[in-house]
């Protein structure tokens, strides 16, 4: 991908100054508007990632802006040590949007991962009376929810575990969308210490792996039978990005803990953040034919992917999808590989139908440019 010499100098100082644990792709943002955002030589791009779904609202939404510069002026940050104005409200708020009992704020994802997992293993000695420090929670293969110790060790990704062991006891891992594996580990030796099931109900860094229909209920039902509680990680898939509030709601389930994205934390619940949380939910109120090189594409509503390679076709499946996000991006929108061949789509929720016209449009081209395959079969299933 050609950059300017401008954007290869900012480029190069990140890359003497700062840690290697990500590689982004060759683009240098300074500015972001709606689904757009622009780089430092002034080019506009479509935000196909929207910052993994942490900016669903779009990219500098007047109404958040604007809680966030009125909070900014008033009061930012107070501890626990003391009550807020915001949190009560912010909590009620919370609580009605979605249906649930009771809110714990997090900075972050992975923080809300970790302590849904403190909070079963609590249960599951308070209410089950599991043997203490004999608690085991239970996940699907393919899961990612952060990148801390605990997160790293439910994970069957030997990139995400080597070189960072001994990793956490107490995780166990069945296949994902088979719900009788999970049956076998509830029904199995050691079942009765089991204390929750650990569950994204699309695999979002996987390559938007979706479930088959149904798979959600069936992992309820099981959780009910054997007392167990029925965690749901909506990081990625949550507030409407499927099609629905939560994508759980495509199999009518609530989960007992849900994990929307963002322990007691000293800083969780601050003013700021209360504000802005509040303002940013206000604010939202098929098979191709043989030898092209997408296998597949998948998911729902906002949320889909590619998968390139292993369909007959004359390329090589390693690097590929980098190689296509680099030509999607020199057209217009930015979107990221995942797991080598996979391309994850998930713009903010106010992109308009021509505007995704739009996109798939230039994604049809780009894979065209590469392989002079034409691809107008991508339509049908982002529609």
């Amino acid at each position: 991908m050609n950059i300017s010499s401008t954007q290869d100098a900012v480029i190069k100082r990140e890359e003497q100054y700062g840690s290697h644990n990500y590689h982004p792709l060759p683009v240098v943002l300074k500015k972001g508007e709606g689904v757009h955002v622009w780089d430092l030589d002034g080019k506009r791009y479509y935000d196909f990632l929207s910052a993994y779904s942490a900016v669903n609202q779009g990219h500098c939404h007047p109404k958040i802006i604007a809680a966030l510069v009125e909070q900014a002026q008033t009061l930012t940050l107070t501890s626990r040590a003391f009550h807020n104005n915001l949190l009560g409200e912010y909590a009620k708020f919370i609580t009605e949007f979605f249906g649930f009992d009771r809110l714990l704020p997090m900075n972050t994802g992975v923080e809300g991962g970790e302590t849904a997992i403190k909070l079963a293993r609590r249960w599951g000695y308070d209410a089950k009376g599991i043997t203490p420090g004999k608690a085991r929670v239970v996940f699907a293969k393919g899961n990612f929810w952060g990148r801390t110790i605990a997160a790293i060790s439910t994970s069957d990704d030997s990139s995400s575990t080597g070189g960072f062991g001994p990793l956490c006891p107490g995780f166990n891992n069945v296949p994902y969308d088979d719900s009788e594996a999970l049956k076998a580990e509830l029904e199995g030796p050691g079942g009765e210490d089991i204390c929750a099931f650990f569950v994204e109900p699309i695999q979002g860094e996987a390559g938007v792996v979706v479930p088959s229909d149904g798979y959600l209920r069936r992992v309820k039902d099981l959780c009910e039978k054997h007392k167990i509680l029925f965690i749901c990680d909506e990081v990625q898939t949550g507030l409407a990005r499927c099609g629905t509030m939560l994508a759980s709601d495509h199999d009518g389930v609530k989960p007992d803990l849900l994990v929307p994205g963002e322990h007691g934390s000293t800083y969780g619940g601050i003013p700021l953040a209360c504000k802005v949380a509040t303002a940013a939910l206000e604010a939202w109120w098929r098979t191709p034919k043989p030898g092209s090189p997408i296998s597949l594409a998948r998911g729902r509503g906002l949320l889909n992917a590619i998968v390139i390679g292993g369909n007959g076709g004359n390329y090589s499946e390693e690097g590929v999808a980098w190689q296509l996000c680099e030509r999607i991006a020199e057209n217009g929108p930015l979107a990221k590989p995942t797991h080598g061949n996979i391309i994850r789509f998930a713009p903010p929720l106010i992109i308009t139908a021509p505007q995704i016209d739009d996109c798939v449009r230039i994604i049809e081209r780009s894979i065209d440019s590469l392989w002079d395959t034409p691809m107008n079969f991508l339509s049908y299933y982002f529609y």
